[in-house]
């Protein structure tokens, strides 16, 4: 008895392969800072998603009241991951959450001293990651940062 190989048909696709296509080379790159940016800040006991918020926070915490719902969107994190870093932000003591004077449902956030200490030491260690990580990029970085703002929608 002979077993046919099965084929899969293939990919109807404008690309020779995935190192042509600009969603797959993003991923993949998104992916490698991602691991890096992990292995930095798991020695402050750190996620990146706790870094992000931690930082939001002591960044726009001195410019305007933040609540859960702000930070969500100066993040670009959605609401319950946002939700769940705060929670344990908070029980980290990194962060306190108080009643909002206008609004019943809302919490305002601030950060602690020892949130904004520890966020002081984290946003120095994810910018040399950045740096070693980007260096490849060389003088091209500035465009980069711009291609990526348009990407993102900010630019």
């Amino acid at each position: 008895m002979t077993t046919r190989k099965q084929t899969a048909p293939p990919l109807p696709t404008r690309f020779s392969g995935p190192a042509e296509s600009p969603g797959f080379l993003l991923w993949r790159v998104s992916n490698a800072w991602q691991r890096r940016q992990r292995a930095a800040l798991q020695p402050l006991g750190l996620t990146h998603s706790q870094f992000v918020i931690l930082a939001c926070a002591t960044w726009f915490g001195e410019k305007e009241p933040l609540t859960q719902a702000r930070i969500g969107e100066l993040t670009g994190v959605d609401p319950m991951t946002t939700s769940q870093v705060v929670r344990s932000l908070e029980s980290l003591k990194y962060l306190t959450r108080h009643q909002h004077p206008d609004d019943p449902r809302a919490k305002l956030i601030a950060v602690t001293s020892a949130g904004g200490a520890l966020a002081q030491k984290a946003v120095v260690v994810v910018e040399e990651t950045d740096a070693a990580f980007f260096r490849p990029v060389g003088n091209d970085a500035g465009g980069l940062v711009k291609l990526l703002q348009t990407l993102a929608g900010d630019g």
